[in-house]
């Protein structure tokens, strides 16, 4: 699973030395396959020689991916069913990197004929009068993909294809392929489609797949061409929705060969996994700071406050570590403006007080229970604390930190906060017995910079609050002050 990104739209140049006619393609030994015939070959390959098969996809490699694996294997249509953020559009995605990098297809063709093996009668005709002298062109694999976002309003025009009037104007038939317009499905021939949310579709549209899964023709305005359509069908769907109940016809289930279920990472590695590859972070995040997230958003996937029906999605764990590096680069821009002349500058680190921010900016991406209401801010907060505090036991469990209890146990105030500089809150701790035992547990080095022990000090400090060895305080211009025994 992962964030998604769209399939290259500007196709490499095609290698000089492929053949440039009929002719030279039948020297080559070309043989004409369909796409399940090339993607299972291709997946085969990969696996014999230990290829890389899903680039990008984390979290699946025992679960998911071994089934999907299986459909292609045997040429199955396949559905993803799962909550929002699970990846399914990136996995589908994905599958294009295991078709040829290059095929051959007639020029022109509106439908990627394959010079072997013609479709349309113009197509025939012209493969018939030109023979081995007839021109081919190539497609790269990044252009056999097509994709729809099933939407209420979506038409069997938009997938399927529609009598274009000018054409028939023109005098050919309504039963003439040349009078159509095809859409989107019938213009990835020879490729993947996808359907995201396929229960979406009305149900007009989905009775308009059935011919496409299973007959392999299209037909348009009650007039049916028989074309071959060639090509893999993937679709995802939310699995309340797919069901006799929700808003999938049951014919159209049928025609899909597998059915298989994604998930949330399984564990809090995948989560961390899956933060570090697509997050986009503008400033450090230290490694304690990203776990903090990731515990935080499976605590609001698991909260019986949070409607499980919707999810949580990945992309939660993902916006917060960028918010919070967000909110470290802000601070170190500020601090460098309010610096004289000669003060080195703070770089952007971000500290656990930073995540504080993410529980009102994130709050959009979850769906709440209906009791929630008004509350959603305070159940977030609760969890974020939760998570540091899960986090602080699992990094400095059996770690004497009793030095900054010390520090504090006389009436000594420690104060930090979103503008507080590193060197200002170093200062304000000196030197601290323990202290760099816990930074080396926080995987922080033997020689952090000034503003990686800051980061390191901000949490030590939090986690003892958090588990009831200091009070804190946060004061009318939102600096926190620790200090007391909670």
């Amino acid at each position: 699973m992962g964030r998604v990104t769209a399939p290259h739209q500007v196709p490499p140049v095609p290698p000089a030395e492929l053949p440039t006619t009929l002719g030279g393609l039948r020297a080559a030994g070309h043989h004409h396959r369909t796409v399940k015939q090339e993607l299972r070959d291709n997946l085969l390959a990969r696996m014999r020689t230990g290829g890389e098969r899903f680039p990008g996809i984390v979290g699946y490699q025992d679960t998911v991916l071994p089934e999907v694996e299986r459909a292609l294997l045997a040429g199955h249509d396949m559905v993803l069913l799962g909550e929002r953020g699970q990846g399914k559009t990136r996995l589908i995605r994905s599958l294009v990197a295991l078709l040829d990098e290059w095929t051959p297809v007639i020029p022109g063709s509106v439908l990627n004929e394959h010079p072997l093996h013609p479709l349309t009668p113009a197509s025939r005709a012209l493969v018939d009068s030109a023979g081995d002298d007839l021109p081919i062109g190539w497609l790269h694999r990044s252009m056999r993909y097509g994709e729809k976002l099933a939407t209420p309003d979506t038409s069997v025009g938009d997938l399927i294809g529609d009598v274009d009037p000018i054409r028939l104007a023109q005098g050919r038939t309504l039963g003439d392929p040349e009078t159509i317009h095809f859409g989107l499905v019938p213009r990835t021939n020879r490729g993947i489609f996808a359907v995201n949310e396929l229960p979406d579709l009305a149900e007009r549209i989905q009775v308009a797949l059935l011919n496409v899964l299973e007959e392999r023709d299209i037909q348009v305005r009650g007039y049916q061409l028989r074309l071959p359509l060639d090509l893999l069908l993937v679709a995802s769907a939310n699995p309340e929705d797919y069901t006799n109940r929700g808003r999938i016809i049951t014919p159209l289930k049928d025609r899909f060969g597998a059915e298989i279920r994604t998930h949330y990472p399984v564990g809090l590695e995948l989560e961390l996994a899956l933060v570090r590859q697509e997050a986009d972070l503008v400033a450090e995040v230290p490694e304690h700071v990203l776990e903090v997230l990731a515990r935080f958003a499976r605590a609001v996937r698991e909260s019986p406050s949070v409607d499980p029906r919707s999810g949580v999605s990945a992309r939660f764990a993902i916006a917060a570590a960028e918010t919070v590096a967000a909110a470290a680069l802000r601070r170190s821009g500020l601090l460098a403006g309010a610096a004289s002349d000669g003060v080195r500058g703070e770089a952007a680190v971000a500290r656990v007080g930073d995540a504080v921010s993410v529980t009102s900016t994130l709050r959009g991406k979850v769906e709440f229970e209906s009791g929630e209401e008004g509350r959603e801010i305070e159940i977030l907060a609760h969890l974020l604390r939760a998570a540091t505090a899960e986090t602080f036991r699992a990094r400095l469990a059996g770690l004497d930190l009793s030095g900054f209890t010390a520090l504090v146990a006389e009436g000594t105030v420690i104060e930090t906060g979103e503008l507080v500089s590193s060197a200002e809150l170093l200062r304000q701790v000196g030197t601290v017995p323990g202290l760099a035992k816990a930074l080396d547990r926080l995987d922080l080095g033997d020689a952090p910079t000034p503003e990686q022990a800051a980061a390191g000090v901000e949490f030590v400090l939090e986690g003892l609050h958090l588990t009831r060895r200091l009070g804190k305080d946060v004061t009318e211009s939102g600096r926190t002050v620790y200090g007391g025994r909670g």
